[in-house]
């Protein structure tokens, strides 16, 4: 059956091909290609799709990199660095469809690069993730009119177990707090700061008078919080203030210390003490040393960066920053 007049047409394409029938528009008078198909019908399909709601024919031809770029200048300075670092990363593994035509890319193309990205469960949701931004934005955009990503699975996140430091092991730090980088170790157990959260800290966000330090990132409770330093590591605070070179209360080499380069550091430094823990174990510690010495839930919750659970806590309990004090001098050696 003939289609209508400026309808459009679906006609097939001469050769081998994956998808030989080429769809185009017949309302501008220049036959514009909307797209390609596996089947007449597909094509059909799609044709029908187009006259019921046009788009605009440049942005139907977006490949996935340019959508990508789109996104990365319009959208991706909402988000905090490390999820534009782990987005980036995700792009990365998503090479064999940089080239494809967005509206084309179906959930077996995106299955495919979490499936074969050979990372783990962690990697895996990054891309996923990716993708469901993508097509978020391309939906605001009348790219597409349903979100290929809803469909997509990503490995379990495997069980953790968080094993805080113990006694004994507090004790063995605290006899060899002279070995290089366990002052970091003790400045993670008694601060609560994530690794993250201690190499950001610079020098202009300590108060050595007042005793306290402001940082922290990730939630917005756990931006920019007040955290008393605690008496186990003033020194440690106050050597390293004196030191600074570039700003960065921990530096190395007169530079901001790399997370990577830390956890070198770390490793060699669990190595001699013959302890098997990870820097995040060492904020478990902190709130278990808290919740063991009686310290008050809301104090608690303002020094570890998180919301309280009651309303009431939340809205109207104003701690300040001697109550902190004192909740954290609850923990001894």
């Amino acid at each position: 059956m003939k289609n209508p007049n400026g309808y459009g047409t679906v006609t097939k394409l001469s050769g081998n091909r994956r998808r030989p029938y080429i769809i185009k528009e017949g309302m501008s008078g220049k036959q514009k290609i909307i797209g390609y198909a596996a089947t007449r019908e597909e094509g059909m399909i799609l044709l029908a799709k187009y006259n019921r709601c046009p788009w605009n024919l440049d942005m139907g031809q977006m490949t996935f990199a340019e959508l990508y770029a789109m996104w990365v200048k319009m959208r991706a300075d909402r988000f905090s660095a490390s999820t534009r670092y782990a987005m980036q990363a995700a792009f990365g593994h998503c090479a064999a469809l940089q080239r494809l035509c967005y509206r084309q890319i179906k959930p077996f193309h995106m299955q495919a690069c979490i499936d074969g990205c050979g990372r783990s469960y962690a990697t895996q949701g990054a891309i996923r993730n990716l993708f469901r931004h993508l097509d978020r934005f391309a939906r605001e955009l009348d790219i597409i009119d349903r979100a290929a990503s809803e469909l997509l699975t990503v490995a379990p996140t495997p069980m953790t177990r968080r094993t805080v430091f113990s006694e004994d092991e507090l004790a063995r730090i605290h006899r060899h707090a002279n070995l290089p980088w366990a002052d970091s170790l003790l400045f993670l157990l008694y601060s609560g700061f994530r690794i993250s959260e201690m190499l950001d800290l610079r020098t202009d966000n300590i108060d050595l008078r007042l005793g306290t330090m402001t940082g922290g990132t990730k939630t917005d409770a756990g931006r920019n919080r007040i955290v008393p330093i605690h008496p186990q590591i003033r020194r440690i605070v106050a050597d390293r203030y004196a030191a600074s070179e570039s700003g960065w209360l921990f530096e190395y080499n007169g530079k901001k210390l790399s997370q990577t380069q830390y956890r070198r550091f770390w490793n060699s430094l669990m190595e001699t003490l013959s302890m098997s823990h990870t820097p995040h174990e060492c904020r478990h510690t902190f709130r278990s040393m808290l919740d063991s010495a009686g310290a008050n839930k809301v104090c608690i919750d303002r020094m570890m960066g998180h919301v309280s659970q009651g309303t009431g806590e939340r809205v109207y309990t104003h701690k300040t920053i001697e109550e902190l004090k004192s909740n954290l001098a609850l923990i001894t050696k």
